[in-house]
């Protein structure tokens, strides 16, 4: 790809406006590129690698720990204090903000991400949907809340159940609800608009038929200012809880090389109808007879990027800031090439055999294992204190080999030398799933674990490996270690003597 040249871009300080695995992430690229790296951070982060890694770490106060990372004109503040020329926003929290993002250019500041129009546009569920089926590309039955607000349940159910409510300028899964029943309907809109204003700090929602046991593909693209503009092929992202993405790979094995370039160019042909602009991901939901549907555009950095960085080698990172910066691409569709199969395993502090419900607690260890095809993007680290006062991910292992098997095989050893004490981790259900047949034929959708209950479920430990914890547990018992280790009064009353 073409060299890249920070001397020359309009600015050399760039602040994080995130936390956890996103924030070092993209403070790695920023440092590599010769760029100064700034982040603000709730007191809460205050021993985060992030806050540590930073050329300057600038705290925010608020009302709760989330709160100060929604709070706009204190990011921006915090940005020209520092004398920073560009704003990163990762993923979540105001990534997908338009007035944030105008607020960032109204301050004379670069936002690296598309332009507030385009995130109005696409970033917004509703409005991209619409967009969509305006332009002629395939979206599922749907109803939008805006059109006429006192109707919206009844239009809602007209649309046919199953339904699937979610909040026009969400992502990540968050406040979407499946509704299977119209007695459910009611109380279900209102607590996806509760949960979206809660994290989006936007209450709208919007409806769509819900397409049963479908698969989650989603295309990364990439625009620059110069009317240039690619896909970085698929990634599959089907295996999921509460609608979050759990596992992410690519290629997708579902798809053949024609469904492929059919799905890659209708995100292309998407993307450039909407003039987009810097890092974005079209997905879709697609159905067991091979039909798809537009699902939403999330206009920022996904969590999973990481996938499609591994099988094509660009840093989606630097061509972030490369495109914010106002380079050219610089190559074009013809000349990306993907190599081998790449998986990624999110690392959530939380018990799958509880229902997944979020863990707490020291974290005593942290050592994740590295090794040919191994990359772990982690957000924490030794020390730290794991509440719930955000999302449970702690890392992303991603592992990758020539061929999926490889990966696959890869990932199982990793998984079993991966070291996280102190809180309970979905470690061990994560190597379940990998070593599961049917994730292993490739046989997955979005309701795959609701249809494995087995793979969620702890299993009994064998009698061996139970003696092994009942003797490590009873000799972590003091008052056993110093039964065993006392001299018996018997032989303690021999003093010296000798046979």
């Amino acid at each position: 790809m073409i060299p890249t040249s920070p001397a020359h871009w309009p600015f050399d300080t760039v602040l994080v406006a995130n936390r956890g695995e996103i924030a070092a992430r993209v403070l790695r690229t920023v440092r590599a590129l010769g760029l100064r790296g700034v982040v603000i951070h709730h007191a809460a982060d205050r021993d985060s690698p992030a806050v540590r890694m930073a050329d300057q770490a600038i705290e925010i106060a608020a009302a709760t720990p989330v709160a100060a990372y929604l709070d706009a004109d204190a990011i921006v503040a915090a940005a020209l204090a520092a004398g920073a020329g560009a704003i990163h926003p990762g993923y979540g929290f105001l990534s997908e903000n338009a007035v944030f993002a105008r607020k960032v250019r109204e301050a004379g500041l670069v936002f690296v991400g598309p332009d507030d129009k385009a995130i109005d546009l696409m970033g917004d569920k509703v409005r991209a949907c619409a967009f969509v089926a305006q332009a002629g590309f395939p979206v599922a039955p749907s109803a939008i809340e805006d059109d006429d607000p006192a109707s919206f349940a009844a239009r809602a159910a007209a649309v046919g159940f199953p339904l699937l409510i979610k909040p026009a300028a969400g992502g990540g899964g968050k406040g979407m609800r499946i509704v299977r029943h119209p007695g459910q309907l009611a109380s279900e809109i209102e607590r996806a608009r509760s949960e979206g204003a809660r994290y989006f700090g936007d209450g709208r929602l919007y409806v769509e038929r819900y397409v049963e046991s479908p698969r989650h593909i989603e295309v990364q693209v990439l625009g620059d200012h110069h009317g240039n503009l690619v896909h970085l092929f698929e990634r599959e992202c089907s295996v999921q809880r509460r609608f979050q993405k759990i596992v992410e790979e690519s290629p997708s094995p579902a798809l053949d090389e024609s469904a492929r370039a059919r799905i890659c160019e209708a995100a292309a042909g998407i993307a450039r109808r909407a003039g987009y602009r810097n890092a974005g991901t079209v997905e879709f939901i697609l159905g067991a007879d091979g039909a798809f549907y537009f699902l939403e555009m999330n206009t920022r950095l996904q969590v999973e990027h990481p996938v499609t960085e591994q099988i094509t080698g660009l840093d989606l990172v630097r061509e972030q800031l490369r495109i914010a910066a106002g380079e050219p691409l610089g190559y074009t569709q013809a000349q990306l090439r993907t190599h081998g199969h790449a998986i990624e395993y999110r690392v959530y502090a939380e018990d799958p055999a509880a229902g997944f419900v979020p863990t707490t607690g020291p974290l005593l260890a942290h050592r994740p294992p590295a090794g040919e095809g191994l990359r772990v993007d982690a957000g924490v680290a030794e020390g730290q204190a794991v509440s719930t006062a955000f999302d449970p991910m702690l890392a992303k292992l991603v592992v990758t080999g020539d061929t999926r098997e490889q990966a696959r095989a890869r990932a199982d050893r990793a998984l079993a030398d991966y070291v996280l004490l102190g809180c309970r981790s979905n470690l061990a259900f994560l190597r379940r799933l990998n070593a599961h047949p049917a994730f292993a034929a490739g046989e997955v959708h979005t309701g795959f674990l609701d249809a494995h209950p087995e793979v969620a479920a702890e299993p009994p430990p064998d009698s061996e490996t139970l003696l092994r914890l009942l003797a490590a547990g009873a000799l972590a018992s003091r008052a056993l270690r110093e039964a065993a280790d006392a001299v018996p009064a018997m032989h303690a009353a021999m003093g010296a003597w000798r046979n």
